[in-house]
């Protein structure tokens, strides 16, 4: 950065001189970021990601703004500024300029490219919230202990750790949460349909209370 950029601003950089106007101060500000991306100073880029949230946000604010209408109430006789529908109106016109104004900015400071990669990087925990949905389906099916041993050992080959070893690692750390939960703390969980298909007896009973 150049001396004329380092140097301080009145206003802006230092505190502002007494009788100074908090107007003037805001002015000074926005001239010196002005000065600063004109004389080619250093501007931070804004990636994807940015661009990304600045146009979701902005499709936020528009909606509310749409839906307006239809949940909130303009009364007859009674002042604006006690209006259910006046200050939630305020604030989404708030929201909407100011993330528009963000989303402006974004794309002029935005380098073409690389949307995709990052979104892809946004999606990639939910696949792993897909596998716990999975999980929590087969429980009723397949009972907590055999459904608890398949969910250990299928995040255990997604994630890398394919040898025996692990799958063994996986195994072990299911069976103990199960006796954990089920068996020591008692917490309610529906016993699998494939109990089911074993013979009325002990072990069946046994096997649907504790696994």
């Amino acid at each position: 950065m150049s001396d004329r950029l380092a140097k301080p601003v009145p206003g802006v950089d230092i505190p502002p001189r007494p009788g100074q106007r908090t107007g003037t101060r805001f002015q000074r500000v926005l001239r010196t970021i002005s000065l600063r991306q004109v004389s080619g100073g250093p501007r931070r880029a804004a990636g994807p990601g940015e661009v990304i949230f600045a146009a979701g946000f902005f499709g936020l604010s528009l909606l509310l703004l749409l839906l307006l209408p239809f949940q909130t109430d303009w009364l007859s006789r009674t002042k604006v500024f006690v209006q259910p529908r006046f200050w939630p109106a305020v604030a989404i016109l708030a929201m909407l300029i100011f993330s528009g104004g963000h989303l402006l900015r974004a794309l002029a400071a935005h380098p073409s490219g690389g949307a995709w990669d990052e979104i892809k990087g946004w999606l990639r925990p939910l696949e792993f919230a897909l596998w716990f949905l999975a999980y929590v389906e087969l429980v009723p099916w397949a009972g907590y202990l055999l459904s608890t041993i398949l969910f250990t050992c299928a995040l255990s080959w997604r994630l890398g750790y394919r040898s025996l070893r692990w799958m063994g690692v996986a195994t072990l750390f299911a069976l103990g949460t199960v006796l954990v939960f089920r068996s020591l703390l008692g917490v309610n969980i529906p016993s699998g349909g494939i109990y089911e298909l074993l013979p009325p007896g002990g072990f069946r009973s046994f096997l649907m209370t504790r696994f």
